[in-house]
């Protein structure tokens, strides 16, 4: 058993020399796509992941909107970042309210005309360590699933064309995953359709999504063939994973130059609130796959499942 742990530690201490090696290499001037008038958008910016995202993406230069429900501390993590000399301005955004999303639109309109990137990082979860409540399951499914819906279909029209094109990041989890060793949907025939692209579409996804949920509220669920660890949380990011994959193809029909790149990622079992500061990778390392998709030149990767810069499996 000493072993395999020793050899588990070896492995994962070569993957993070290897991130952090990519992370010190600069992007050289003809990769350099974006400029200080290229605006990302950040979604849940004020704490962990979302800050950490906001805070590497203004460092490479790019004019970042750091957006928080909690308006107060928003602002203190976006002023922050300006005392250390990064181009960030707070914006307050709840991903559930169509009232808040409508007036931020408006605002980042009115102010810079669109954006560039849109990293959707706002998410929740209310399980730790062993535990698996599902008390919360449609908060968790509305904020991490239908928020993310909610600001995309908003944002899009504000995707500013141009040859680079735009990008959408989705921070996404394992935990989600359709054919994975664990955790995985025992329904068969459920999981094929969701992999099924040529008929895969919003509609199915958020049917599936609603399944869950009704059967949560009957007390079926655990019946039900769902995951079965963090059962809402990884059902709500499997609904990210398959939206993600939708969004990339109807994107990519769309006329060259005004094509918008769509990816997910997992950052990891993160240090952050959201674990409950029990996960075993920093927050730089969880967030560097996700600028890395930001910044990555051209737009051949579109509608992919990423974690430590390596493409993985749905």
């Amino acid at each position: 058993m000493a072993g395999k742990e020793d050899k588990a530690k070896e492995r994962r201490e070569k993957r993070l020399q290897e991130v952090s090696l990519l992370r010190t290499i600069p992007y050289s001037d003809h990769q350099r796509w974006w400029s200080a008038d290229t605006i990302a958008v950040v979604t849940g910016g004020n704490r962990g992941i979302g800050f950490e995202i906001s805070r590497q993406l203004a460092a490479h230069g790019l004019t970042v909107v750091l957006t928080s429900r909690d308006e107060a501390v928003g602002q203190e993590a976006a002023k922050v970042l300006q005392e250390g000399g990064l181009n960030v301005v707070y914006h307050r955004l709840d991903v559930t309210d169509h009232a808040s999303i409508g007036s931020f639109v408006d605002w980042l309109r009115q102010n810079y005309e669109g954006a560039d990137v849109l990293i959707n990082n706002a998410g929740v979860n209310f399980n730790f360590g062993s535990e698996n409540s599902v008390e919360n399951a449609r908060t968790v499914v509305a904020t991490n699933y239908y928020g993310i819906k909610n600001i995309t279909n908003a944002m899009i029209p504000l995707m500013r064309p141009s040859a680079a094109g735009a990008r959408i990041v989705n921070v996404s989890s394992r935990l989600g995953r359709l054919n994975g060793r664990r955790n995985r949907i025992e329904d068969l025939s459920l999981r094929e359709k969701l992999s099924d692209l040529d008929t895969l579409n919003e509609e199915f996804i958020d049917h599936t999504v609603e399944s869950f949920l009704q059967q949560v509220e009957e007390g079926t669920w655990s019946s039900g063939g769902w995951p079965q660890m963090y059962t809402d949380y990884s059902v709500s990011k499997l609904a990210v994973n398959a939206y993600t994959r939708v969004m990339a193809r109807i994107m990519s029909s769309r006329p060259e130059g005004e094509r918008i790149s769509v990816n997910c990622y997992c950052p990891g079992w993160v240090k952050t609130a959201m674990t409950g500061w029990a996960g075993n990778v920093s927050v730089e390392e969880g967030a560097d796959t996700g600028v890395w998709l930001a910044l990555l030149p051209g737009q051949a990767v579109t509608g992919k499942f990423f974690a430590e810069r390596r493409e993985i499996n749905f």
